[in-house]
């Protein structure tokens, strides 16, 4: 096992310690990310979303602003990307928010974290008000689930916004 994987499955157990509160996870990660380099993605990535999780916002957005600036795997970059629209919807960003999330879902629009962005997409567009086309996001990524209705489903949902 290579140092990368071996501290990632590191991270990944502090992560999946439920018996940690928010500061010590924060240390953990803390202590986790002092093995590498100041300007290194994923341990900065990681650090944000400590913060994040527990509620500290501001402090979370610049880090993952790095984070993404330094360059991450795909598969982090997109979950950075996600993590910092949440983050700065609750810090009241939420047209950089949308932008953010519209941006993610036209580069991968198949993406393994696509209903993920359209989730927290919808989220951020109900946060500015705009609850319709929050509702019309919400039920189009929904119906290929449905057994019955999809066509039905789809087509209300387009009359949602259409005189907008």
């Amino acid at each position: 096992m290579d140092r990368r994987t071996e501290w990632k499955t590191r991270v990944d157990a502090v992560w999946a310690d439920s018996t940690l509160n928010n500061a010590e996870v924060i240390d953990r990660i803390d202590e986790l990310a002092a093995e590498w380099r100041d300007d290194d993605a994923l341990a900065l990535f990681e650090k944000a979303g400590a913060r994040d999780s527990a509620g500290l916002e501001a402090q979370a957005e610049p880090l993952y602003r790095r984070a993404l600036q330094l360059g991450l795997p795909e598969s982090e970059r997109a979950q950075a990307t996600i993590q910092l629209a949440s983050t700065i919807r609750n810090l009241g960003k939420i047209d950089e928010s949308i932008a953010l999330l519209r941006d993610e879902l036209d580069s991968a629009p198949d993406g393994e974290l696509a209903g993920a962005a359209t989730a927290f997409l919808a989220l951020a567009l109900a946060s500015r008000g705009d609850a319709l086309e929050a509702t019309q996001l919400a039920l189009l990524a929904l119906v290929p689930q449905l057994p019955r209705y999809q066509r039905s489903v789809r087509a209300y949902a387009m009359e949602l916004t259409a005189g907008a």
